[in-house]
């Protein structure tokens, strides 16, 4: 079973997610640059606990990936109760195939090492707080995105997941992922920062293979 960091000022926890429950199309510009239609209702899968991954990877089995980075909340004792930047990895070509026959997105979003994750951060809570992810390539910025311009926010999140879902304590939450989505270059150096309230409270590198 992959395991994620939960950091703390006594020392590092690690937490075995059961699953982690994704966003979809929860920033307008991210939906527009890929030609979406603005849901009426929140688009919500899942990647198993398999999925979770160290490494970033260019390819999955010779199919080119993309990376959505996204602002990620862990759910503990019926609360968001820590956060974290997770890379949601999508082979873009297969999923657009997919969504064109009405099939289900695993194939494209599932797949073994799919998702990658910072270190976890304890929250006092997510009232009025704001968060903001950024993802750079060797200090471009990639992506940059806010939850004041989430179309959900995150306490309704969680509250719509739950009105169909039962969460285990140490499932990850990826709440969507903001404009700039593109293809993961092998040998690329990529590093993902979470600020709370402006200031930067994780930052996680990788370099591609």
């Amino acid at each position: 079973m992959q395991k994620v960091t939960l950091s703390s000022p006594t020392g590092d926890k690690y937490i075995t997610p059961s699953k982690v429950v994704c966003v979809g199309r929860n920033y307008v510009e991210h939906i527009h640059e890929l030609n979406n239609e603005i849901p009426t209702q929140l688009v919500l899968f899942t990647k198993p606990n398999s999925a979770i991954s160290q490494q970033l990877s260019a390819k999955h089995s010779n199919d080119s990936v993309h990376y959505e980075v996204e602002i990620c909340f862990m759910y503990q004792q019926g609360q968001f109760m820590a956060a974290g930047v997770g890379i949601d990895l999508t082979k873009r070509e297969l999923q657009a195939i997919l969504k064109q026959k009405g099939l289900p997105w695993e194939r494209a979003k599932a797949f073994d090492g799919s998702v990658l994750f910072s270190d976890f951060v304890p929250l006092p809570n997510i009232a009025d707080t704001e968060f903001e992810v950024v993802f750079e390539q060797r200090q471009d910025v990639l992506q940059r995105g806010v939850s004041s311009q989430m179309i959900t926010k995150p306490a309704a999140i969680l509250q719509e997941i739950q009105s169909f879902m039962t969460l285990e304590d140490g499932d990850i939450v990826m709440t969507g992922t903001p404009k700039g989505v593109g293809e993961v270059n092998a040998g690329g150096h990529y590093t993902a920062s979470l600020y709370i309230d402006g200031q930067r409270v994780v930052a996680q590198s990788w370099n591609a293979v």
